[in-house]
């Protein structure tokens, strides 16, 4: 299995204004965290995991006209503790998240050719009200297996809205005051993104799939029903204590690898 060797030696101060970043806008950009022969080799898998789940009922969950949504399997090369317990990930999270958390997702977001742009949301409700902010509760790493160019769907936010209430952010959009920012991509990058904050997805214009991995991470006490992590037990234990804590997961004897995507659709 390749190895995830970081690109980029980030210092402590790197990952600080990271992580500034992350609380101030809601997003963050951080290049060349994975090496192209993982992105690579998860890009071959990705391809033949997704022209099968084409042919099968139940699939792929719809996510608005062309574009789909495939939790990842736990298998290689997916199952990969230096991806998602990365340590750049790890070191964000730590500094942004003020309780323990979990992992809770792994997926893929694929617009294809003919989608269209998804109605402007959120993918979390607050805890209490719009009127009571809240530090972050949930945080979704995101990183392409293409490189995400203006013609191929890429992730469209406005900055800063997860500080906002809705009405008052899309209002603040509307207006220009706040505008919804592409971000493009080069393979190996990843995005560090509060998922309160106001985005879609754009159009994918050209041929080929654009698939870009998701991976959720939560405050320890959020329950979150719309998504689940299965591991088989061989894997599971084969893992740290620590990394094992991590995972909010079902654990079973052997995976079914037939199984019906499990994906509700989640937009606030």
């Amino acid at each position: 299995m390749a190895k995830t060797i970081n690109q980029v030696n980030y210092t402590e101060t790197d990952l600080d204004k990271f992580a500034l970043a992350i609380k101030q806008d809601g997003i963050c950009v951080i290049p060349n965290v994975f090496n192209q022969e993982l992105i690579e080799e998860w890009q071959q898998a990705f391809e033949k995991l997704f022209q099968e789940r084409q042919k099968r009922p139940g699939g792929l969950a719809p996510r608005e006209k062309a574009r789909y949504y495939l939790t990842l399997p736990w298998i290689a090369p997916f199952a990969n503790e230096e991806v998602f317990a990365n340590r750049v990930v790890l070191e964000i999270l730590n500094r942004v998240f003020w309780q323990e958390y979990v992992m809770v997702q792994l997926g893929c977001d694929i617009p294809v050719q003919g989608s269209d742009y998804q109605e402007i949301h959120r993918d979390f409700r607050p805890l209490f009200s719009e009127q009571i902010f809240t530090p972050a509760y949930a945080l979704a790493i995101n990183f392409p297996l293409v490189e995400v160019t203006p013609d191929n769907g890429p992730f469209q936010m406005a900055r800063g809205t997860h500080l906002l209430s809705r009405a008052e952010g899309l209002a603040k959009i509307a207006s220009g005051e706040i505008p919804m920012e592409s971000f493009y991509l080069k393979p190996g990058d990843i995005i560090v993104r509060n998922p309160f904050a106001l985005h879609r997805g754009s159009p994918n214009l050209t041929a080929t799939p654009r698939p870009m991995i998701v991976m959720g991470y939560v405050i320890h006490w959020l329950h979150t029903p719309k998504v689940d992590l299965t591991l088989s037990q061989d894997y599971y234990q084969s893992l740290p204590a620590q990394t094992q804590q991590m995972l909010r997961c079902q654990v079973i004897e052997q995976l079914d690898i037939n199984k019906a995507e499990t994906y509700i659709n989640f937009k606030y």
